[in-house]
């Protein structure tokens, strides 16, 4: 049996959680040769999400730093440190849906990432508004356009890696242009990348994604990256992902 560890970020997503995980196909993924481990890396939560992590059996640390890149930072360090072979990561306000992770590992036989495509899968209404929509769009153009390798949905939050590639990602982000950043580094290391078109839904609770300030804030990402395309404290190992 091969492992695979779900990470799931959290800042007050007890609404959402308690929908999640009880929907993640464990039985599913067992039948394909895969064992389970949940790991919920949480940013100072208020609403109960500990506890709804606990009851639900899952691995809860709290977060060093504040911001997604910072959580997603410290979970990738936690998977290095463990045993399993493969890693999904999702956001665990009921935008992704749990059902889809074994349609994402299924490709990782063959490539280095997948990504769950949500501008080529289906949006349910609301789920995403034109302000969003299109700056996803346009951020995903230029993305390609600095970088040349194809990319369908840069700003999706559904992922899955391999342990090699994880190990490989240089990343220093603290926000939410975590996502564009490991796709520079996925590009700079000449990783494969796949993609699966997915559901998206709207999600539970307040956003905490700002259109503007973040999508700026993922554009600069993108240029910084495509001049200097390592990060300044990257280094090797599980150095590259150190929390400073």
């Amino acid at each position: 049996m091969k492992r695979v560890m779900v990470l799931l970020p959290t800042l007050d997503e007890a609404e959402g959680l308690a929908l999640v995980l009880p929907r993640i196909p464990v039985e599913q993924l067992s039948k394909k040769g895969w064992e389970l481990e949940i790991l919920v890396v949480d940013g100072g939560s208020q609403d109960g999400t500990k506890e709804i992590a606990q009851q639900f059996g899952c691995n809860f640390i709290p977060q060093q730093g504040k911001g997604k890149g910072a959580a997603m930072r410290l979970g990738f360090l936690r998977f290095l440190k463990s045993k399993c072979d493969a890693l999904v990561m999702f956001d665990a306000d009921g935008t992704y849906h749990p059902e889809e992770i074994p349609k994402l590992l299924s490709k990782l036989h063959d490539y280095d990432v997948v990504i769950g495509d949500r501008l080529g899968g289906s949006i349910d209404p609301d789920a995403m508004n034109r302000t969003n929509y299109f700056g996803n769009h346009m951020l995903t153009w230029i993305a390609v356009a600095l970088f040349g390798v194809p990319i369908n949905d840069l700003c999706s939050g559904y992922w899955a890696f391999s342990r090699r590639t994880i190990s490989e990602l240089k990343l220093n982000s603290m926000r939410f242009e975590i996502e564009a950043e490991m796709y520079t580094s996925c590009a700079v290391e000449n990783l494969e990348i796949a993609h699966v078109p997915i559901r998206y839904s709207k999600r539970l609770g307040d956003a905490k994604l700002g259109s503007v300030k973040d999508g700026w804030n993922i554009f600069r990402k993108l240029l910084v990256r495509r001049i200097f395309s390592t990060p300044h404290e990257s280094r090797l190992g599980e150095g590259n992902l150190t929390i400073q």
